[in-house]
């Protein structure tokens, strides 16, 4: 509690005047902390005196007036520099907002250097071989802070399947995905020390309890649990003028509005927590960016880590073709006029415009390859530790902000509903200096990109030829992907149909899968086809083990193989059944569950050959 001492000592400070000190708060300054005091002192002097105008007398809501200040505790702690620091860059940011100021202003742009690589080419068969063995070196982050309400699903986005023929989530998909990298990298490498690859989620209020109990309660898909570290994001105030006046919650006076800042706050988690200098002095090089609901992005990874190693690029975003205006931010060097340079995303309604207004009249247009010279990002980040930690130790993990208020009217005067400052994950390239080495990686969109973020209503309304990033398309992306490696390596797989389920039209190929450790690269899957192997459209093919070779096989129905290492199979001949079927349903019938009535459609297994092999030795499987 204070004492009249630290009371007295209070009125006496040169920064505040007795008289700028709210009444109702002067009453209740014997409930407080010295330490609570100098957080209301701060509050005072970030002009925020009415937080404290409804304040009941002592002996009222006493225990609230205290949760108050252990919210702004949380709220000063949990933001570099605390609750001051942001109520400042706020002010900065909404008065450029309320004037309109652009913030690429003084910059032109320019396309940045990057890698563009094929599935198959030699390069790309070099760069996934580099990166395999650079793989025991990394640690992945993956940020997960979603539900998948807007997606019309009321679980976390990480427990929805990722495709439905073996009913894998996309956190298993992801860890199995780690798992298969660690075991090939240390089988490359042949090091005597079999290193673990780290593994760090990080979560929001939202997701951290469910998304700990999907892990537990799975023993967390084979992974050991100390290899995975769960961190979580705190929100941030909201914030009610352009004088950045903290929002109070409408339903309690007692406490700060707060929203979610963005994924930005990996950067900060990270460096709060002190695993950065962990790994670093383990010996780990890459840290690895990635987002939660994309289905394919393991199969570019290998190769864009091994771009990364090859050219030492401190950081390395991975994208996609990107068509000229297409609904996706580009990467792009910007250029200023006093000599600064950055390789950032710009959102796709500010590239146009910015591209008309440093001379080029027709702005984001498609180049003789048919796309725009600037790629689209999706988000993935390969870092380089040591440079990370040298430029978060500058930064303590902050990130450049934006604010985007809502206003009643032109005047800007006012906001509809309260706003608050986000920052973007992939923004962190704007601090760094001229001298660090930033580049992309582009890859087929069918092969490193299908996000699922849209429910059927949203994807149905998307125009034609756009992407859908529904789960429909998802899945469906992820059975092209794998009949297309599938053909590289030399597989005769028939061509897709077209369907339509939930309002989009779709090309439903082979439904062909496999664990991650079945095959990581293409060199890895290539050594496992051999003879003339043939795939019909209405084929189902699941391979779930490591040593299972295709040998001159013809599939014409629906195959299941499981195996556990050691376990070498060999599958060959004509296999023919009625196989499975893909059973159009309607999203709107309560009678199936949501992860099914989001794609439109459930699988109907009809007949299959499923084989388990749960001894090592070597089988032959020929009917």
């Amino acid at each position: 509690m204070a004492t009249a001492d630290s009371t007295a000592k209070l009125f006496s400070d040169p920064n505040i005047n007795a008289g700028d000190w709210p009444p109702n708060l002067v009453k209740n300054l014997h409930l407080l902390s010295p330490d609570e005091i100098e957080l209301g002192k701060m509050l005072l002097q970030m002009g925020q005196s009415h937080l404290f105008q409804h304040w009941a007398d002592p002996g009222a809501d006493d225990d609230q007036k205290k949760a108050f200040f252990s919210q702004v505790e949380k709220l000063n702690s949990s933001y570099p520099g605390g609750l001051a620091s942001y109520i400042k860059t706020a002010r900065e940011l909404l008065a450029d907002s309320k004037a309109g100021k652009n913030p690429y202003d003084g910059f032109t742009p320019s396309v940045p250097t990057g890698e563009v690589l094929s599935l198959g080419d030699d390069s790309f068969i070099k760069f996934e071989e580099a990166g395999v063995k650079e793989a025991k070196n990394s640690a992945f982050v993956l940020v997960a802070g979603g539900l998948g309400e807007r997606l019309g699903y009321n679980r976390i986005k990480v427990a929805l399947p990722a495709e439905t023929t073996t009913g894998t989530c996309f956190l298993q998909l992801y860890i199995e995905s780690i798992m298969a990298l660690q075991e090939t990298s240390n089988r490359l490498t042949q090091g005597t020390c079999q290193k673990e690859i780290p593994f760090v989620i990080m979560t929001s209020d939202d997701t951290h309890g469910r998304t700990l109990d999907l892990l537990e309660s799975n023993s967390y898909f084979g992974m050991k649990s100390a290899q995975v570290k769960l961190l979580k994001q705190e929100k941030v105030a909201c914030l009610d003028d352009n004088d950045a006046s903290l929002a109070l919650d409408p339903h309690n006076k007692y406490k700060i509005q707060t929203k979610p800042h963005g994924h930005g706050d990996v950067h900060s988690l990270l460096f709060s927590s002190g695993l950065l200098k962990v790994w670093h002095d383990s010996g780990l090089r890459w840290v690895i960016f990635f987002q939660d609901t994309n289905g394919l992005l393991f199969k570019a990874i290998p190769a864009s880590l091994g771009v990364s190693a090859t050219k030492e690029y401190h950081v390395n975003s991975l994208a996609v073709p990107r068509k000229a205006k297409e609904v996706i931010g580009g990467i792009t060097k910007l250029t200023h006029s006093d000599g600064r340079s950055m390789v950032i995303n710009v959102e796709y309604n500010q590239l146009d415009p910015l591209l008309r207004a440093t001379g080029h009249p027709d702005g984001d247009v498609n180049c003789e390859t048919g796309y725009s010279p600037f790629p689209g990002n999706i988000n993935q980040l390969i870092l380089e530790l040591g440079p990370y930690i040298e430029e978060l130790t500058k930064t303590g993990g902050a990130i450049k902000e934006f604010v985007n208020p809502k206003y009643k009217d032109a005047s800007k005067t006012s906001f509809k509903s309260s706003t608050r400052l986000e920052c973007m994950m992939q923004d962190y390239p704007k601090t760094l200096p001229p001298s660090a080495r930033v580049g992309f990686t582009v890859m087929d969109t069918w092969l490193a990109y299908a996000p699922v973020k849209n429910n059927p209503e949203e994807a149905a309304k998307v125009p034609k030829g756009n992407p859908y990033h529904s789960a429909t398309s998802g899945e469906m992306a992820i059975y092209r992907a794998n009949s297309l490696i599938l053909k590289k390596a030399g597989v005769q797989v028939e061509d897709p149909v077209q369907q339509v389920f939930n309002g989009q039209e779709v090309e439903v190929w082979p439904r062909v899968t496999w664990k991650p450790k079945w095959g990581m690269t293409f060199a890895e899957i290539k050594s496992k086809v051999s003879g003339s192997c043939s795939i019909s459209q209405r084929s189902t093919m699941a391979l779930k083990g490591r040593d299972i070779f295709l040998e001159d096989l013809h599939m014409d129905g629906a195959l299941i193989i499981n195996s556990v290492d050691g376990a070498e199979v060999k599958v060959g001949g004509p296999i023919q059944n009625k196989g499975w079927l893909i059973e159009r349903i309607d999203y709107k019938d309560a009678g199936f569950p949501e992860e099914l009535r989001i794609r439109g459609f459930r699988i109907d297994k009809k007949e299959q050959l499923e084989e388990t092999y749960s001894q090592p030795g070597k089988f032959i499987l020929k009917p």
